[in-house]
């Protein structure tokens, strides 16, 4: 595997991403590839090991960095809430946010995926990013992990998205704990619903006893049962919509 930071280029300037590439690097030969989509902390150590994990399950897998339009490297620890306010700051809003996902999406491509053999997978706030990207384009598959502002707003230029979920282009699966106090059970179900009328498919999985960000195991809230469950999930829900078999054993 081979990990490390490249730049590409996007509308707004040069961006980096977190790649993490399986077996010898041969792009074309990996089952599909996957955009990696950060927490509100940024891309620091976590969502670098999130992406290796993708890359030993056989994908090309990138996370770019959303915030570099306030330098590169810009992250914040968890629990330190102030520090996510300023990191946000140098994010405009949803056009911004589709600006780096889709660089990210061209530098996959140029690696020989198409897009149906990309996903998005996000967490937290790139949770709700996944949700974005899978109503406005056309990609093979899509993983929300807790990600709050879909049904009710949090911040004024990231507007609630639950009224796009019938028009969505991308299958989508959506993963929250029922403990999360900033994505109440009823938002959760209020959005479960709203996928039951979705062109494609659309899917949501609540687990009793977890709060948010119960998949980072560098969290408090790191829940392992959950976060077992919600892995081979996602796993699987790859599997099933990029259509890609899994890489002969060497």
């Amino acid at each position: 595997m081979r990990t490390g930071f490249v730049a590409v280029p996007t509308a707004d300037g040069p961006m980096r991403v977190y790649e993490a590439v399986p077996g010898a690097g041969d792009g074309p030969t990996a089952r599909g590839a996957v955009v990696v989509v950060q927490e509100a902390f940024g891309v620091n150590e976590h969502i670098q090991d999130v992406t290796a994990r993708f890359a030993a399950a056989g994908y090309d897998a990138v996370a770019p960095e959303l915030f570099h339009r306030g330098g590169d490297g810009l992250t914040g620890p968890y629990g330190d809430f102030a520090r996510v306010l300023e990191l946000f700051g140098s994010v405009p809003g949803d056009d911004a946010v589709l600006v780096d996902v889709d660089a990210a999406l061209d530098h996959l491509r140029g690696r020989g995926h198409p897009d149906r053999r990309i996903a998005v997978v996000g967490f937290c706030f790139g949770g709700r990013v996944s949700f974005l990207v899978a109503a406005r384009r056309a990609l093979g598959a899509a993983v929300g992990f807790y990600g709050g502002g879909i049904v009710t707003a949090r911040f004024p230029r990231f507007p609630p998205l639950v009224g796009e979920a019938a028009g969505l282009r991308t299958p989508w699966l959506g993963l929250f704990g029922d403990e999360d106090p900033s994505i109440p059970v009823e938002d959760v179900e209020r959005l479960r619903a709203a996928l039951a009328g979705a062109a494609v498919a659309g899917e949501v999985v609540r687990y009793a006893g977890a709060g948010h960000g119960f998949h980072c195991d560098a969290r408090a809230d790191h829940h392992p049962r959950a976060a077992a469950d919600a892995w081979a999930r996602t796993l699987a829900w790859l599997d099933r919509h990029l259509g890609a078999p899994a890489p002969a054993a060497p």
